[in-house]
């Protein structure tokens, strides 16, 4: 699964720490989910699609 979560999180200034913490997770875990390492959780996923004003579908895309 591919996703825009770095490049929403450079277009609103934020260190993966200062998005971690509005988030409520780990830095580790916002550098997982970037990294395509880790798919967050349907809650997670949605929580950063509000953080971030977007929808869940554009913030991540399943690759066919």
């Amino acid at each position: 699964m591919k996703n825009l979560v770095k490049v929403e999180r450079v277009r609103n200034d934020l260190t993966q720490g200062k998005l971690a913490e509005e988030l409520g997770v780990s830095r580790q875990t916002i550098h997982a989910i970037e990294k395509n390492k880790f798919n967050p959780s349907v809650t997670l996923a949605i929580k950063m699609a509000r953080f971030f004003k977007v929808t869940v579908e554009y913030l991540f895309d399943i690759e066919e």
